[in-house]
C-alpha cells in the first residue's frame, strides 16, 4: 500500500478571450466543484465524472491511501490572473509540504493553463512539486484532450494520461487508467521511459470531436497500438486558442521498454499526422443555418442542433452574444436559445414575475467590439433558480448553481438566460425552466462539441453556426505572436512565419 497526495487544477486559457480567470472564479467554481482545501477536495468530486473522482476510487480498489490536497477549477477564459494562480499553486504545495510521509503524487491537470505571467501553467506546477518531492518519487497527472503539452510538463511528470473523447464523458474513467499507470510505476520501483512527439498543424476545435472521422478511426489506432506494445498512450488534440509556443496537438506514451515506447509513439504521430485533411471543418453562418434548420425540423421535434460555436463558454466565450437569436428572430423560427449569460436581465424577469411583457436589452455584456445587446419586447414565460444536477454524460453529477434563470419569449423563440457562466451541454439546463428539449424545433445551444454527449441522441441534426463571438472556429484568423515558426494554422492551412 502507498500514499498517494492528490490535487486537481483546471483552467482552459483562451488567451484571445476578452475575460480573465480571477481568485473568485475558482471560488465559484462554474460547473465543476468550488475550489476546496485539506480533506474535502476528495469529497467535492466524488460521484462526479472528473478525473480525480475517477484516480480516488481506482486507487482506493487498489488498496493505496490518499492524501488530499486540493481541487479547484474555472470555466474557461483570458488568462488565469497571476494572484489567483499563486494564490491556488501556493494551497497545493503547502498541503503537500505537510501531508506527511507520501510515495507519490497524482495531479487531475487541464494541460492547457496560460497565466498572466506564465505561458505553461501546469509545467510550472509540475516542475514547483518536482522541486518539493525530489527526483525520484513518481508523479502521474491526468489531462484534458485539449492540453498543449510542453517539454516541461513531458520531463517533471514520470507519466501524463489524456481523456480520449470529445465531449469528455471520460474524465474519471481517465483518472482511473493514470491510477492504472502510476500503480504499475511504484510496484517497478523505477520510472517509465518516455517518448513526446508534437504535431506541426492545428485543429479547430469542431473537428477534434471524437464521435466523428478521423478521431473514430486514430483513436481505434491508438487502442490498437496500446494492446500490442504494452504503452500507455495518449492523442492530445490541442487547445487552438492558447498563443503559446507549445500549442497545438501531440502525442505521448510511456512504458518500461524504451523501444516500444519509441515505436509505439511514431507510429501513432504518423497516423495523426497523416489524417490531417480529415480534420478540415464546415461552419455554417448563422442566417443560412437557421433557414436550414426551420426546413429540416419540425413542430414537436426531434430538434435540429445549432452549435454556437464562437461564443462557448466552453472555450472562452462569455455566453453572451445573440448573432443566433438575431437570426432565429429575423426568420420568425420556432426553437429555443441558450444559455444566454446576462445576470442582470435575469435578475429583471425575476423581479417582474412570469407573464410580465418588459422591453429588455439582451446581452453583449462583455464589452466586444461591434457587438450590441438584442433590443425588444419580451414575456416572462418561466423563471427557475437555476440549483440542479446535471443528468448528461459529461456534467454527470455535477450540481449546478446558475443562479437566477429565466425562460424569455418573442413570437416563437424562447431565450433562456442564466447568471453564471457554462456552456449548453446538458439538458437540465433546460428543463429547470421547464424546456424539454427532444420536444423543440430548433435548439441552439452555446457550445462547440460536449453538447453532443446529452443532445446527440435526441437530435434531427447538427448544424454547427459561426456566428460573431470571441472563439472563432478558424484558428487561421487568430492574431497568433507566440506559436512555433512553421505550425500551419489550420490543417493543410498557411504556416505560421513568426
Amino acid at each position: 500500500m502507498a500514499t498517494i497526495a492528490v490535487a486537481g487544477f483546471h483552467h482552459e486559457t483562451n488567451t484571445f478571450a476578452p475575460s480573465k480567470a480571477t481568485y473568485d472564479d475558482f471560488v465559484s467554481g462554474g460547473g465543476w466543484p468550488p475550489l476546496t482545501r485539506g480533506a474535502a477536495a476528495v469529497q467535492v468530486v466524488e460521484g462526479i465524472n472528473l478525473g480525480l473522482a475517477g484516480f480516488v476510487t481506482a486507487a482506493r480498489a487498489a488498496g493505496h491511501r490518499l492524501a488530499p490536497l486540493v481541487w479547484a477549477n474555472a470555466t474557461p477564459s483570458a488568462h488565469v490572473t497571476r494572484d489567483a494562480y499563486e494564490r491556488i499553486a501556493a494551497a497545493l504545495i503547502e498541503e503537500l509540504a505537510r501531508a506527511g510521509k507520501i510515495d507519490a503524487v497524482y495531479l487531475d491537470l487541464h494541460g492547457a493553463m496560460v497565466t498572466e505571467h506564465l505561458d505553461d501553467g501546469e509545467g510550472e506546477i509540475l516542475a514547483r512539486v518536482r522541486t518539493l518531492v525530489g527526483p525520484r518519487m513518481p508523479i502521474v497527472a491526468s489531462l484534458d484532450y485539449h492540453a498543449n503539452v510542453t517539454p516541461a510538463m513531458i520531463a517533471n511528470a514520470d507519466g501524463l494520461v489524456g481523456y480520449r473523447t470529445y465531449p469528455h464523458i471520460d474524465m474519471a474513467e481517465t483518472g482511473a487508467r493514470a491510477a492504472a499507470l502510476l500503480d504499475r510505476i511504484l510496484r517497478k520501483g523505477d520510472a517509465p521511459a518516455k517518448a513526446f512527439r508534437q504535431l506541426g498543424f492545428l485543429i479547430p476545435l469542431t473537428a477534434q470531436c471524437t464521435m466523428i472521422e478521423p478521431s473514430v478511426r486514430l483513436f481505434s489506432e491508438l487502442a490498437a497500438l496500446e494492446r500490442d506494445s504494452g504503452v500507455t498512450l495518449t492523442f492530445a488534440g490541442g487547445f487552438p486558442a492558447a498563443d503559446i509556443a507549445d500549442c497545438g496537438p501531440s502525442v505521448f506514451g510511456y512504458g518500461f521498454d524504451q523501444g516500444r515506447v519509441l515505436a509505439a509513439v511514431e507510429a501513432l504521430a504518423r497516423a495523426v499526422a497523416g489524417s490531417e485533411g480529415a480534420f478540415l471543418a464546415e461552419f455554417l453562418p448563422p442566417d443560412e443555418a437557421v433557414r436550414r434548420a426551420m426546413a429540416l425540423g419540425a413542430p414537436g421535434g426531434p430538434p435540429v442542433v445549432l452549435a454556437d460555436t464562437q461564443d462557448n463558454p466552453g472555450a472562452g466565450g462569455n455566453g453572451d452574444t445573440v448573432g443566433v437569436l438575431e437570426a432565429m428572430l429575423r426568420q420568425k423560427a420556432d426553437g429555443v436559445v441558450g444559455l444566454l449569460i446576462d445576470p442582470a436581465s435575469a435578475k429583471r424577469a425575476h423581479e417582474a414575475g412570469v407573464g410580465a411583457e418588459l422591453d429588455f436589452a439582451l446581452g453583449s455584456i462583455s464589452g466586444l467590439a461591434g457587438h450590441e445587446p438584442c433590443k425588444g419586447r419580451f414575456r416572462v414565460a418561466r423563471l427557475g433558480d437555476g440549483n440542479f444536477t446535471g443528468s448528461g454524460p459529461f456534467y454527470s453529477g455535477s450540481k449546478m448553481r446558475l443562479g437566477p434563470m429565466a425562460a424569455l419569449t418573442r413570437d416563437k423563440v424562447t431565450v433562456v438566460v442564466a447568471s453564471k457562466k457554462v456552456q449548453a451541454a446538458d439538458q437540465e439546463m433546460f428543463r429547470c425552466v421547464g424546456i424539454e428539449p427532444a420536444k423543440q424545433r430548433i435548439m441552439a445551444l452555446k457550445s462547440s462539441v460536449h453538447f453532443r454527449a446529452h443532445f446527440q441522441p435526441i437530435a434531427r441534426e447538427i448544424l454547427v453556426v459561426a456566428a460573431p463571438g470571441p472563439m472563432p472556429a478558424d484558428p487561421a484568423v487568430l492574431p497568433w505572436t507566440k506559436l512555433r515558426r512553421g505550425v500551419r494554422l489550420r490543417p493543410n492551412g498557411p504556416a505560421f512565419a513568426g
